[in-house]
């Protein structure tokens, strides 16, 4: 098991990516947390084998439909052991 942390750019803010972001890491088996920032960009911290893993960037760089994602940073992180993905607050 391994862990990124992203900081998702561009236009991620009132466009369902949090929630749509949480449907995808379910369906991949993936767990963390997604939250927006104040920076108007989206935080996420995802945790899981490195495949499933992958293919959770791949669709963060694309997102929900509505969304216009321009970059997004990564770092690969230590897990946390986290039992679910979930929706946080700012």
């Amino acid at each position: 098991m391994t862990a990124v942390h992203l900081r998702v750019h561009g236009r991620v803010t009132g466009v369902f990516y949090r929630a749509s972001a949480h449907e995808a890491a379910s369906a991949l088996g993936v767990t963390g947390w997604v939250r927006n920032q104040s920076s108007d960009c989206v935080e996420i911290h995802a945790e899981g084998d490195k495949e499933p893993l992958e293919q959770f960037i791949v669709w963060c760089r694309r997102g929900p439909a509505m969304a216009k994602v321009t970059s997004v940073d990564r770092e690969w992180v230590a897990p946390q052991g986290l039992a679910s993905f979930e929706i946080r607050q700012l």
